[in-house]
């Protein structure tokens, strides 16, 4: 999107937003909102009209705010309902990203317990002999693509065996994630993506079966069971859950791995600085969520009540979706917001979320990426990007800021 296509451009549609194009330009464009749209008109085709969030104080304002539902059954009558858009939208829906209280906080109680500090603490030998073991097959080769072969690969292998699934299966999950994630209403979109959601329907109905008849000690055996209860978790809600922490369980540790990587690789003082000062890990990796935010937006937020914002008013049934990535290099928050700076002080970054929906797997995700990243250092000391900075690219996706691949000799 050019300068002036920027300033001619008075709504932005989903498919502008999901572009490359956009995605390259996006810091650009979200620079010139925050000075003078930070509310901008969107138009996102079924779902109707919305509105893009790209201030910080904004957006923290916004995430906690009790007029904006994550459930669109909290907003619509029954006659106002929308039709599905996907035929099994219903059973991959009703899970607690898309809930609000007490909903939400019954759907999170029954998984948090898998995600406290002491448990994932214990997972740190777990990742290390995974990171260890996916270095191991490309080191030879003095050569990877940090996605496909490290970045991917680890957070899909832990989270497998937390919910105790099976890992050969993990690329058919890397393209029901993309699905799921690839937000669109184009009508040959909507048909693939709904066949590809049919069929991740089909294998979690066959994997709740066989949990049923040969339960073990897994995250995924305990949601059974707490759905066999019957008071806890509808069988609905049960596909939806184990979609959810499939997908959210690596999709941003994805993004964060390899997002961290490719900074390191654009700046080489601050690489050079973390190589020598290890003890900056910590505060690299969350420089590194917000510099190159995992997930650029958030999912969708509908209008339960109408308020104002900046003098516009906010109707009742608009769209609010919030840019993570912009609100994360406000500069009236974060001094040389656009510098990548591993010794930033006072990081108070949004790159997990805020409020309610605050990432369940934030300490999960941040102990995959200090493992990964670290391990990638100290045995690939001499890693660098093969090929230039102009030739890669960032995906076109909706949600994510996530690069299609990151070669890298060693």
């Amino acid at each position: 999107m050019s300068s002036k296509e920027k300033n001619s451009v008075t709504i932005l549609t989903e498919s502008q937003l999901s572009s490359r194009a956009f995605k390259d330009e996006a810091y650009e464009f979200y620079k010139e909102l925050r000075k003078s749209q930070p509310l901008y008109p969107l138009s996102l085709g079924a779902l109707g009209k919305g509105w893009l969030i790209s201030r910080y104080d904004d957006a923290i304002h916004l995430l906690k705010n009790e007029k904006l539902k994550k459930n669109y059954e909290n907003v619509f009558t029954a006659k106002e309902k929308r039709p599905a858009l996907l035929k099994n939208e219903e059973s991959l829906t009703k899970h607690m990203l898309n809930s609000d209280p007490p909903d939400h906080n019954r759907l999170r109680t029954l998984v948090q317990k898998a995600f406290t500090h002491r448990m994932i603490l214990q997972l740190e030998d777990k990742i290390q002999h995974i990171a260890d073991s996916l270095l191991d097959k490309v080191q030879p080769n003095k050569f990877m693509n940090l996605v496909d072969d490290f970045a991917f690969p680890l957070p899909i292998i832990v989270i497998s065996e937390m919910l105790g699934i099976p890992l050969e299966d993990r690329q058919k999950f890397r393209v029901w994630s993309q699905a799921i994630i690839d937000f669109s209403d184009a009508p040959e979109r909507l048909q693939e993506n709904d066949h590809l959601l049919g069929e991740f329907v089909e294998y979690l109905e066959s994997l709740v079966r066989k949990k049923r008849s040969e339960p073990a000690g897994d995250l995924i055996s305990a949601l059974i069971q707490a759905e066999s209860e019957g008071t806890q978790l509808s069988t609905e809600e049960l596909y939806s859950m184990i979609m959810l922490l499939i997908v959210a369980g690596h999709e941003t540790t994805v993004n964060l791995i390899t997002n961290m990587t490719y900074a390191l690789m654009c700046h080489g003082d601050q690489f050079e600085k973390l190589r020598q000062q290890p003890d900056l890990m910590n505060s690299a990796i969350e420089e590194a969520l917000r510099f190159h935010s995992p997930v650029e937006l958030t999912t969708i937020r509908w209008t339960a009540e109408p308020f104002i914002l900046h003098g516009q008013e906010i109707k009742r049934k608009d769209v609010i979706i919030i840019s993570l990535a912009s609100a994360n290099r406000d500069e009236k928050i974060f001094p040389n917001a656009d510098i990548f700076d591993i010794e930033r002080k006072n990081n108070r970054h949004i790159a997990f979320g805020h409020g309610n929906h605050f990432c369940l797997g934030a300490q999960l995700a941040r102990l995959e990426a200090k493992i990964a990243i670290s391990t990638l250092l100290r045995r690939c000391p001499n890693i660098q990007l093969k090929g230039e900075k102009k030739q890669m690219k960032w995906k076109g996706n909706f949600l994510m800021r996530a690069l299609e691949e990151l070669p890298l000799s060693f």
